[in-house]
């Protein structure tokens, strides 16, 4: 085995200690023709530090487009011309009904997302008032995805019982300011710390493929890393028309599975959950991208794009002998542009990546 593999192994496996900056930075260097052993090591790192068991969750929208902010990769911003759909937040039965379709589905949290830069306070009473009755009349956990938050807002939340909040920094701090003008790195930092300081879990990822290097991908794990939050999505990009990446090429498969052990390594106690993207950029490769060091998926389809059917990954997780966690242990999303409910192995929707 290269010597950086063999040295990240015994850090993460035998010495059970996190590895630094240089450490990850040498493992990154090895030619990827080597990416079979690198592989290997992230699913052993996955198995030692979570387990074997795959979470699955599943994505429907409350609130479609008319987002003020400007980020460069999403079709749901009014600094774009695309052919999203635009309505209001869900009515309160429409959100009630779908926490019970979750419940049913076997999850025991549920996610309510909007894609606003942040929540205004007629808003989030709305929300509240969500979260308050999915707890009472359906019993279970709440997490919700907002975007910017104050402190007051964050309190509120947590005092409403929110469990989770998922708040992505989408980018590299170097690379941010091209993915987005509206706001800046530092805010979205802000809203994570403030979301944890109120007493949430955090969710906090980024998308993969956005004009990063190599080398910025590493320190976007660190960056992520130093958050602390219980869980990581990954999404691939995946340009869609009419935005300002809408012509970028998609990153190599090779990249993807080198970035998902990559983050694995750094961070090899969260969930790395696999979401927008993969099809296409994994493509006849996801089986892969199990075994690179996920241990969570996005299933069906996202916000403005389609993803696969869910029994297709139920059956992939099955040919890979990785059991899925079971009822009471999955979540299930709300987010924005759509207003079905789908859950795992459900009829499927159209959604794109938030």
């Amino acid at each position: 085995m290269n010597t950086a593999l063999a040295n990240a192994e015994e850090a993460l496996l035998v010495e059970r200690r996190h590895l630094t900056r240089e450490e990850v930075g040498a493992v990154a260097a090895v030619d990827l023709a080597e990416l079979p052993d690198l592989i290997a090591l992230a699913h052993k790192v996955r198995l030692a530090w979570c387990g074997e068991a795959v979470e699955l969750e599943s994505l429907v929208n409350a609130k479609s487009g008319a987002c003020p902010e400007d980020c460069a990769f999403c079709s749901q911003s009014v600094a774009f011309s695309t052919d999203v759909d635009v309505y209001p937040y869900m009515d309160q039965d429409a959100i009630i009904s779908a926490a019970r379709s979750s419940r049913d589905a076997g999850a025991t949290a549920f996610c309510i997302v909007v894609a606003v830069r942040g929540p205004s306070e007629r808003l989030l009473d709305k929300v509240v008032e969500s979260v308050q009755r999915v707890r009472d009349e359906v019993g279970l956990d709440v997490a919700c995805s907002l975007g910017l938050l104050d402190e007051a807002q964050a309190e509120r939340l947590a005092e409403a019982g929110v469990k989770r909040y998922n708040h992505n920094l989408e980018a590299p701090r170097a690379t941010f300011p091209k993915v987005c003008t509206t706001h800046d790195y530092q805010e979205r930092v802000a809203t994570a710390l403030l979301a944890k300081d109120a007493g949430m879990e955090l969710c906090c990822g980024g998308i993969l493929g956005m004009g990063e290097t190599l080398e910025q991908r590493v320190d976007f794990a660190f960056e992520l890393a130093e958050l602390e939050p219980v869980e990581v999505p990954l999404n691939f990009l995946d340009p869609r028309p009419g935005t300002a990446l809408g012509g970028v090429t998609p990153i190599s498969a090779r990249e993807a599975l080198q970035a998902i052990a990559l983050f694995r390594l750094v961070l090899p106690g969260a969930a790395i959950r696999l979401a927008g993207g993969r099809e296409l950029v994994l493509g006849e490769l996801q089986a892969l991208g199990m075994l690179a060091g996920a241990n969570a998926l996005i299933v069906g389809n996202y916000l403005t794009t389609v993803g696969r059917a869910p029994e297709e990954d139920v059956a992939l997780l099955e040919s890979l002998g990785m059991p899925i966690a079971g009822p009471g242990e999955g979540m299930f999303v709300i987010e924005s542009g759509g207003v079905h409910v789908k859950a795992a192995g459900s009829e499927r929707e159209s959604h794109e990546i938030r």
